[in-house]
């Protein structure tokens, strides 16, 4: 990597400010911390009424009104917006990442009956988020199951690469309610408790919920702005193995061509690679056919973790969240643990560790996640 050169002309994607609430509360510190410090969020769930699905855990947000006047999404968002409101260009482009979005309205409405849902569409539910952040741009939403994030990063940092923006909010939310717990537990893939990614004993998700954003700019616009510069997007791959509707593909091609054309696209090689923040939901299927992906790709182990043990699988908002805290890990040079690892299995061993680990300078991190639908996206992050 030292003696990576590209040319000047080249445009450059930088982010400049970011920001998450998640389980462990209000902003990046918090979850940074609770994060090294092994803790899970991961508790009892006390929102709604769920002894009759596969597990009654999950990792939620305190203080938010469930099926009150705003949707759960919207009350993560305006808290998180708070102290930067004003401070977002209002010429940003604005992509919003989820996959369910104010689906606890809806689920309201329908509960009780009602069959005219229309004031909870798409269009209406983006005029909020662009208020809330402040944006003159309307918005798109990028609902790739729960690769959303990531293919919004990507999708941002293309619109910034090829001269369509100066300038991209990520905004990213999904949270935890009756109908998405209800389908993941028809699908058998909760941990009756905890999550416990690349462990020998793991058997399952547990759900999460966040919201999280980052403000994406050319480098040339951020320099003529003096803004801090927390982190590059140098590349990403994106891709789709189209193997089931929901489970992962066993051969792991899809993911192995999003890494591959992910680190093509940054003109990076393997060995350049400090880290890797792996989607790491903690089901057997997803965390056998990332390592057989890693496996693939590198040709040495190289230091993986997952955060989900900690806050849980947050859906859309995993890959951005995930994102904010691997670009903090390489400013403070250390990989953060898997939370909840107690024995890792056989194909994660030497990978994956339950204590921290310090990074060499001048490297690279990869953000890996994998959706429904076999859609794969990695993203290299400097």
């Amino acid at each position: 990597m030292e003696n990576r050169r590209i040319p000047e002309n080249i445009i450059k994607v930088v982010a400049v400010a970011s920001d998450m609430i998640t389980p462990y509360g209000k902003g990046t510190k918090a979850c940074w911390e609770n994060i090294f410090a092994g803790r899970t969020a991961i508790s009892k769930l006390n929102r709604f009424n769920a002894s009759e699905f596969q597990s009654e855990y999950a990792a939620t947000i305190e203080g938010l009104e469930y099926h009150g006047k705003d949707s759960l999404v919207v009350q993560m968002l305006a808290s998180l917006f708070g102290k930067f409101k004003g401070l977002i260009p209002s010429d940003a482009k604005l992509l919003v990442a989820t996959t369910k979005g104010e689906i606890d309205l809806i689920e309201e409405k329908i509960l009780a009956g009602k069959k005219d849902v229309t004031e909870n569409s798409q269009t209406v539910f983006l005029e909020r988020v662009s208020s809330i952040a402040g944006t003159k741009d309307k918005g798109t939403i990028i609902s790739a199951a729960c690769s959303s994030a990531g293919a919004a990063i990507a999708r941002a940092s293309a619109m910034i690469k090829c001269g369509r923006a100066e300038c991209v909010i990520v905004v990213a939310c999904d949270s935890v309610n009756e109908f998405v717990y209800s389908g993941f537990s028809s699908l058998m893939a909760l941990d009756k408790f905890t999550a416990k990614p690349f462990d020998k004993n793991r058997s399952g998700l547990s759900l999460g919920e966040a919201a999280a954003f980052v403000l994406l700019m050319s480098k040339s616009r951020s320099r003529r702005e003096n803004r801090e510069i927390i982190g590059e997007v140098l590349g990403w791959g994106l891709s789709d193995d189209a193997n089931h509707m929901t489970g992962p593909s066993r051969s792991s091609e899809g993911l192995i061509l999003a890494l591959k054309k992910a680190l093509l696209s940054a003109d990076a090689d393997e060995k350049d690679v400090a880290f890797i923040s792996a989607h790491g939901t903690g089901t057997v299927y997803n965390d056998s056919m990332e390592m057989r992906a890693f496996n693939a790709v590198f040709k040495d182990r190289k230091p993986i973790y997952s955060i989900k043990g900690g806050i849980g699988h947050t859906m859309g908002a995993a890959g951005l969240v995930e994102m904010i805290i691997a670009m903090r890990a390489l400013r403070e040079g250390k990989i953060p643990p898997t939370v909840n690892l107690t024995e890792a299995d056989s194909d994660a061993e030497g990978w994956v560790s339950e204590r921290e680990r310090s990074i060499p300078q001048n490297k690279i991190a990869l953000v890996t996640n994998a959706g429904f639908g076999g859609i794969n996206a990695a993203v290299v992050l400097g």
